[in-house]
């Protein structure tokens, strides 16, 4: 796909990872109109885009590239509007409940989002011949992956809680309709992301946030859990590749570097120079927890010559230091009552209604003190 004047729908762009590529391609491509269609949920953040927004204040309005439109994916009648009169050359399908903890107190919004939105776009898409479409899966589909190996696109999916099994269902409908009606599409499974302006009930802005408040981090079991970790930076960077170098009909994955819950922490902890272990305290694991996600990437470095740039070692501290600048960012996240109730689930280990009820904190033994 060439690199001239696009239109571009991005459903899902009010999010962390859709923010960032929502942003990368307006900076990199000044030819390129953005249409970004969200439904704002909890995940949703307009402030993420603020500084485009602003930027796009200042310009005539023939000269504006950047465009919101509030709605859920869901809605096919708004879609199908809109996608007709835009005529666009590519759509990007980011909008997902993400949040696997949610997914198992109450999987209904992910079936309803991440399998029935999915399956609307992408109809839509079909029916409507838009030239591209790209859906963004995720690594968590191959499921729990044993040490020394890695997942490859022809991996089996193998999800193992409702957040996975609702992006492997619509997965493989793009597969399906790949395969039945030659969509052109091309699905980018990504592993874990870190950046800025992330929700703080994830992992790493989760830790971040709480350290700098000065209160306790709630871990699954012994921390010992392995995930991919790639900087949201390389993510765009692969997906821009994919969006003008990929071919139709084609899976990638993309990847980072592998670390457990417990160096994340120790590392990000040590650079805000504070004690680790005054800060965090076990709850019980997920039910039927994946121990390891990991992925092999060497298929798009071998045919579009990507690979990630921002090393963790190097790039967490810019990080922390945004985070740092932006408190009023992520405390108006943590102020709303949604966050609050969830997370108060989350960090007392709350899976079923029956824990929730009888549950009292549970701490862990590790096997060698010295390393909580």
């Amino acid at each position: 796909m060439k690199k001239n004047s696009k239109k571009i729908l991005i459903c899902g762009g009010a999010g962390f990872m859709g923010s960032h590529f929502t942003r990368h391609i307006y900076t990199k491509y000044p030819k390129y109109k953005i249409y970004n269609y969200d439904l704002l949920t909890y995940a949703g953040n307009l402030d993420n885009l603020r500084d485009i927004v602003e930027k796009e204040k200042k310009l005539l309005k023939k000269n504006r590239r950047y465009k919101f439109i509030k709605g859920d994916i869901n809605d096919k009648v708004l879609l199908e509007s809109l996608i007709k009169k835009e005529q666009f050359d590519v759509v990007i399908n980011f909008a997902a409940e993400s949040h696997v903890d949610r997914s198992i107190l109450n999987a209904i919004e992910f079936i309803r989002t991440n399998i029935q939105g999915a399956y609307i776009l992408l109809d839509l898409v079909y029916r409507l011949n838009v030239p591209r479409y790209i859906y963004i899966s995720t690594d968590e589909i191959y499921g729990d992956i044993p040490m020394g190996r890695k997942a490859t696109e022809l991996s089996p999916l193998q999800p193992t809680n409702p957040y996975s099994a609702s992006k492997a269902s619509a997965d493989l409908m793009v597969q399906s309709y790949i395969k039945t009606h030659k969509v052109p599409a091309i699905i980018l499974r990504s592993s874990n992301n870190y950046g800025t302006h992330q929700n703080p009930e994830k992992l790493h802005s989760l830790v971040i946030t709480n350290l700098l408040e000065g209160k306790q981090i709630p871990i699954h079991g012994k921390g010992n859990h392995e995930r991919s970790w790639l900087n949201v930076k390389d993510f765009c960077t692969a997906l821009d590749l994919i969006l003008h170098k990929g071919k139709s009909f084609e899976i990638y994955n993309v990847s980072g570097e592998e670390k457990n819950n417990l160096e994340v922490i120790r590392t990000i902890a040590r650079i805000l120079k504070v004690n680790y272990k005054k800060f965090i305290y076990h709850v019980h694991d997920r039910p039927g927890p994946d121990f390891r996600y990991a992925q092999s990437h060497k298929k798009i470095t071998r045919e579009l010559g990507w690979k990630p740039l921002n090393s963790y070692k190097e790039s967490i501290g810019d990080i922390i230091s945004w985070y740092e600048t932006n408190v009023k960012w992520w405390k108006k996240i943590k102020k709303n009552p949604d966050f609050s109730k969830h997370y108060d689930k989350q960090a007392k280990g709350y899976y079923t209604f029956e824990e929730a009820k009888n549950y009292h904190r549970h701490w862990v033994q590790e096997d060698n003190p010295d390393e909580i």
